[in-house]
């Protein structure tokens, strides 16, 4: 069975290339492996062991290494655990958990609860962010501090982008790496290695499909913690102004950052996240 890779062949090379990811590690790293309901789950753990904790969750078609360019400044302050969501290209188990039930809450209590962490500070990007949010709505005391990075939920969600990356490829005139670079805004010049793996992962892995539940505005309303949330002003996946404009009324102790000319790729935010977190911190 291949489950969420097109061939077994295909899984060989993702983890291949995922593992040299981890191999090149920016700091002293652990890996764990959580048992949970739907199965293992792979943690990667940074930095001591006995700082404040912050648990990463990064976007669909990804996985832990999409914070490898984050976690050493922020590995010097916590315990940073990165994990892999179920269900896509990383060590964890190929479960894809239902996304309009308390499953993905209850994984990842279970992740928290395997880790002995009672409250962590939390970040996601994209379904990350998605599943960040959920998480914070359904169990409100186990979050002190919630920053989303592109986040699915609040802003719609779009498909054109989709739509014309597939008839360009039927037509012969498109690639995986194009449909990356027009989703991520990012160019070869500038973002070719993550253009690289981006590619390599889509030509072998079977993404999600269907739209992310848009959380309602009663509920946001209902989040009383700090939030930070950051958004390009040129995402094509997802509405960029209606998110920064529904977190902006919703959370009543939340900051928004637009950045001009970003898309879905949102990088370089390192010490933005690390001086909110410092901030709001005790």
């Amino acid at each position: 069975m291949t489950g969420i890779y097109k061939s077994a062949e295909g899984r060989r090379v993702v983890e291949q290339r995922y593992r040299e990811h981890l191999d090149a590690w920016p700091v002293p790293r652990e890996e764990l492996r959580i048992d949970t309901g739907v199965g293992a789950t792979f943690v990667v753990a940074s930095g001591p062991v006995d700082a404040p904790p912050l648990l990463l969750l990064h976007g669909s078609g990804a996985n832990t290494t999409a914070w490898r360019g984050d976690v050493a400044d922020w590995a010097s302050r916590y315990r940073v655990y990165a994990v892999d969501l179920p269900g896509e290209p990383g060590f964890s188990a190929q479960t894809r958990l239902p996304l309009d039930t308390d499953a993905t809450a209850s994984w990842l209590d279970e992740v928290m609860d395997g880790l002995g962490l009672d409250t962590v500070a939390l970040a996601g990007m994209s379904l990350g962010g998605w599943t960040a949010l959920d998480y914070v709505l359904r169990r409100p005391g186990r979050v002190t501090t919630l920053v989303l990075v592109c986040p699915g939920g609040l802003g719609g969600q779009r498909f054109g982008w989709l739509v014309k990356g597939m008839l360009l490829r039927l037509l012969g005139r498109g690639s995986v790496r194009d449909s990356a670079r027009t989703v991520l805004g990012l160019d070869d010049e500038t973002a070719g290695p993550i253009l690289d793996d981006v590619e390599l992962i889509f030509d072998h892995f079977k993404p999600r499909t269907g739209r992310l539940p848009v959380f309602g505005d009663e509920r946001l309303r209902t989040v009383d913690i700090p939030v930070l949330v950051i958004v390009g002003d040129r995402d094509v996946l997802f509405d960029s102004a209606r998110t920064a404009d529904r977190a902006r009324g919703g959370f009543t102790r939340g900051e928004v950052r637009l950045l001009p000319d970003v898309g879905h790729g949102v990088f370089g935010q390192t010490a933005t996240i690390r001086e909110f977190l410092g901030a709001h911190s005790g």
